[in-house]
């Protein structure tokens, strides 16, 4: 997967103002980082700029945790 984890990772500690190396992929972003409706979908665009890839309205529901978005970028490539 690359350098696809440590980029995901530098959106979400910018985002949610935490170290990125204490986001694992177990990490959950509303659980753990505290994020809204309005952050998911947020990180899905910023995902999407960064990657240059779609995430759908589906996916984006699907996507929970840090991991998750590893999986889902990594996929979508």
């Amino acid at each position: 997967m690359g350098d696809i984890p440590e980029r995901v990772r530098k959106i979400l500690a910018s985002k949610f103002d935490v170290e990125a190396a204490k986001l694992v992929p177990e990490t959950s972003f509303k659980d753990d980082l505290g994020a809204d409706s309005l952050d998911t979908v947020e990180l899905a665009m910023a995902f999407e700029k960064e990657f240059g890839i779609e995430i759908s309205d589906e996916d984006v529901e699907a996507i929970a945790t840090v991991g998750d978005a590893e999986r889902f970028v990594a996929k979508a490539l």
